[in-house]
């Protein structure tokens, strides 16, 4: 009860993606089973506070992790605090709630030198192409994943070096598109028409359908373990990476928060605190006990 009209809010009045409305779904829908397996509750919209914490308690049984478990209450929070805002409930179960403590994790960015050793491990042919070019745009654009994955053709704009993004909660922005970059957009182009030629999106399979998430998880993992030990690496290191990287060299913050798509300098300002080699070379160059060597 109150999930479609729920979902409906999110897609069309928050202007969420289609991705995330799935999220959200699939969060609340295992909720749902939970409620009715254990309580043979159907209608979530008046659970109490109780039996929430007994399915956080029922997760964390299945080892999943404080982070996942903080995610799928945060949906059930959205939810709750939708039939608020409509009036269905006066009051939350989760008014109370504390969110599950988690660990940091430092992610340590790519070097310079893996960034460029990374460019020599790729084929030639079609799939070696857009694999490289895949690897390329995520570090010298800092988009996220999913709008790399949702980048169609006549977003592409090589005469003006730029590239339209999809970013969260649909909203559009435009990002730089570097010279290297656009050859190789060429590049990749010339043997994408070989492969299909009606498919809209710009990155796509040898079988001609448009690429998923596991696959750019793949690509970055696979051609980044040849030539880095780092055990952590994923497409979001790619982009903390590409932040990291900017900030060393000179670039103004708020012009790295735009690229990215951050929508306050807050997010932005995280990647100011993982200058790692920068910090530990200052260190060795004006320690005194260093420099009297």
């Amino acid at each position: 009860m109150y999930l479609p009209n729920f979902f409906d809010y999110l897609s069309k009045e928050k202007n969420f993606s289609r991705n995330t409305v799935i999220a959200y779904r699939k969060d609340l829908e295992t909720f749902k089973l939970f409620c009715l397996d254990h309580y043979e509750i159907s209608n979530i919209s008046k659970v109490s506070y109780p039996i929430i914490r007994d399915w956080i308690i029922n997760l964390s049984e299945k080892n999943l992790s404080p982070l996942t478990i903080n995610r799928k209450i945060s949906s059930l929070n959205k939810y709750y605090d939708f039939l608020l805002k409509t009036q269905v409930n006066k009051v939350s179960p989760l008014k109370n709630h504390k969110r599950l403590k988690v660990q940091k994790k430092l992610i340590i960015p790519f070097s310079e030198d893996e960034v460029f050793k990374v460019i020599d491990v790729f084929s030639n042919d079609f799939e070696g192409k857009r694999n490289l070019l895949i690897v390329d745009t995520l570090y010298s654009t800092g988009i996220r994943r999913d709008e790399l994955i949702n980048i169609k053709l006549n977003d592409v704009f090589l005469s003006e070096n730029l590239i339209k993004v999809l970013g969260k909660r649909n909203k559009e922005r435009l990002v730089p598109v570097l010279g290297n970059l656009n050859k190789r957009i060429k590049d990749y182009l010339s043997l994408r028409k070989e492969v299909s030629l009606s498919s809209s999106y710009l990155f796509i399979t040898n079988k001609g359908k448009s690429i998923g998430p596991s696959l750019v998880y793949r690509v970055v993992k696979k051609y980044f373990s040849k030539v880095s030990t780092k055990v952590k690496t994923s497409p979001h290191v790619l982009r903390h990476s590409f932040a990291t990287h900017m900030l060393n060299n000179g670039a103004d913050i708020n012009s790295i928060k735009e690229i990215m798509g951050h929508s306050s300098l807050a997010s932005t300002q995280i990647y100011t605190k993982i200058k790692l080699p920068k910090i530990i070379n200052d260190y060795k160059k004006n320690h005194p006990r260093e420099r009297k060597k």
